[in-house]
């Protein structure tokens, strides 16, 4: 695995001002909880650019009135790894062996064990999250370290704007996304670990 791979991320910090205060935008995942708008930033982008692709494709908003960059947060996995860039995943730790799936960057993988310039991988999407009952899907098979990272850096972005849609929905990543608003200072509750990054720019919002 290449150690100077570092993949970029973006995280979304959407809010507007109302009467009552400001308040920050959501994504109810038909699956996977509350969360904030994020993504992972492709190679040929830069972080500013994911930022507004990723607010788009997520809340079909593009009408900021601002954007600030708040800081970034680096993380080092700890058995876990990230396509880095879109990886093939072979039968066999081999080029040559079959060639069955391909999982795309930015998808975070548990390996399973090394053997050479190969890693092996497996991808699991449970029912929901977090706590799944069951799993839904599974890949297992070999990919090459270089198409791994374990180096993470992400970063955050606060965008404003004057969005008066109270709640809607949004088709993105293959789901229902529904949104809305909720009062900065009385959010619901976020999925781990979009709530720890909350927590370490809710002062800069």
């Amino acid at each position: 695995m290449h150690q100077s791979n570092v993949l970029g991320k973006v995280t979304c910090l959407i809010t507007r001002e109302k009467a009552a205060g400001t308040e920050l935008l959501l994504i109810q995942h038909p699956n996977a909880g509350i969360q904030l708008p994020a993504g992972t930033v492709e190679l040929s982008e830069e972080c500013e650019q994911a930022t507004l692709r990723e607010a788009y494709e997520e809340t079909g908003l593009d009408d900021f009135i601002g954007i600030r960059y708040i800081g970034k947060l680096d993380v080092d996995l700890s058995g876990e790894h990230i396509i880095y860039k879109q990886a093939k995943v072979f039968s066999r730790p081999d080029l040559t062996s079959s060639q069955w799936a391909e999982i795309r960057r930015g998808i975070t993988v548990q390996e399973e064990r090394k053997q050479g310039d190969f890693v092996q991988v497996s991808y699991r999407e449970g029912d929901q999250y977090p706590d799944p009952n069951y799993i839904t899907y599974q890949i297992t098979g070999w990919v090459q370290a270089a198409d791994l990272t374990a180096k993470v850096s992400r970063h955050f972005y606060h965008l404003r704007t004057n969005c008066d849609l109270t709640e809607w929905d949004r088709e993105a990543d293959h789901h229902l996304f529904k949104l809305f608003w909720a009062p900065l200072h009385t959010l619901p509750e976020i999925v781990y670990p979009q709530n720890k990054w909350l927590e370490y720019v809710f002062s800069d919002l």
